[in-house]
């Protein structure tokens, strides 16, 4: 009875499934997979470049490299913004934004020695692609390339760990940038303000994205050196100024010609509002006619008439804030309406006669260079006063 049932447990069986060797295995599924659909993903390759650091290798061509991600967070604005991320290339610009908090996401990398060079304890965080350099050659635009591209979360000031070498040099000194839509200007004008030391600056809409690689590019890092808030409306531009601030624009005009200019361009004069009165103008809303013209066919436009001087007279107040404009569209009224509601003037740097201006980049580092040095001389001699107090 026994073999009895044993023989209906045997017939009850599923039959058992005969597989062929490894390679025939794998050659019939290639035969069966649908030749539309594209091949399985290769496994992954990881190895350890320390204790607790691992890497990926990646194949050659690397999509994510030559024509994913990589290219198109260094093209397109609209894709930084919306997606949160930028694009850093080189060792100084990926150290810099590494020791100021800048959250790396996937670093590619083209010799292992080049993660010896940077904060381990980041680069645990991050997704770590080894790749070919000739990968990273074909997508950078750099001369000499260096071998490592990174995509960082896009860095919010609020929450960057600035140099203490910095912080320590830094002065109530502001930059407000009027329509910089050059990128290697302004990097350059960033690079100046950091180096001045500079306590903000302040991008208004019309400048161009300080996150373009090109702008990255001539900042040198300054970019993680010093607040850097883009994108800002005037209407919000006070909030962003300390109290009492006043507020001086960079000029070409010489203080000669601003009787002409004046009589040309109509509006209130500044020169009796208190300082500190941070309300920015606010722009009337279009009337059903047209704005009339004067005799000569100008169209009246409310600009404030500022006081001018030379750059290299006194200007500095405690704290103050100078505006610097594009070389395409020049100051922009809003600007000029924000100087004038803080008793601000026009500073001006005297060029030949016949000279149309300077190049943007190159006044602003001329003015902030004599605001660090009208403040640090005031500086001075507060300290000398208080050591020194005269005899009452």
């Amino acid at each position: 009875a026994a073999v009895g049932r044993r023989g209906v447990r045997a017939l009850r069986r599923s039959p058992v499934r005969v597989l062929p060797p490894q390679k025939e295995r794998g050659a019939a599924a290639e035969e069966q997979r649908n030749p539309r659909e594209p091949p399985p993903p290769p496994a992954v390759e990881r190895s350890s470049a320390g204790p607790g650091l691992w890497y990926e290798k990646a194949a050659p061509g690397e999509r994510r490299l030559g024509g994913g991600a990589v290219v198109t967070i260094a093209k397109s604005k609209k894709f930084r913004d919306h997606h949160g991320k930028v694009l850093l290339e080189g060792h100084r610009l990926i150290k810099d934004a590494l020791e100021a908090g800048a959250v790396l996401q996937t670093l590619f990398f083209s010799m292992v020695g080049h993660l010896k060079e940077l904060p381990e304890a980041e680069l645990k965080r991050a997704n770590l692609v080894k790749v070919k350099f000739e990968d990273i050659k074909i997508w950078s635009d750099l001369i000499t390339p260096q071998g490592l591209i990174g995509i960082f979360s896009k860095p919010d000031h609020a929450k960057m760990s600035y140099p203490a070498a910095q912080l320590s040099s830094s002065l109530p000194l502001l930059l407000i940038c009027d329509n910089i839509r050059d990128p290697g200007n302004l990097g350059t004008i960033l690079r100046s303000a950091a180096g001045a030391g500079c306590e903000k600056v302040l991008l208004t809409k019309g400048c161009v994205d300080p996150w373009e690689p090109k702008v990255l590019r001539a900042g040198m890092g300054a970019h993680f050196r010093l607040p850097i808030v883009a994108n800002l409306d005037w209407e919000s531009v006070p909030n962003n100024l300390p109290a009492g601030v006043q507020v001086c624009v960079a000029d070409n005009k010489d203080p000669g010609a601003q009787a002409e200019t004046a009589s040309v361009l109509r509006g209130a004069s500044g020169a009796g509002s208190a300082t500190g009165n941070l309300k920015p103008h606010v722009k009337s809303k279009p009337k059903a006619a047209p704005e009339s013209e004067d005799e000569e066919g100008v169209v009246g436009v409310c600009i404030p008439e500022l006081a001018a001087q030379y750059y290299y007279e006194n200007w500095t107040q405690t704290p103050v804030a100078v505006v610097i404009g594009g070389e395409t569209h020049g100051l922009s009224p809003d600007a000029l309406h924000l100087a004038a509601s803080t008793g601000g003037k026009r500073l001006v740097i005297p060029v030949v006669p016949g000279m149309d201006s300077l190049n943007s980049a190159i006044a602003a580092g001329i003015v902030l260079f004599e605001g660090k040095r009208q403040l640090l001389r005031r500086h001075k001699q507060e300290d000398e006063r208080q050591k020194f107090p005269v005899a009452g």
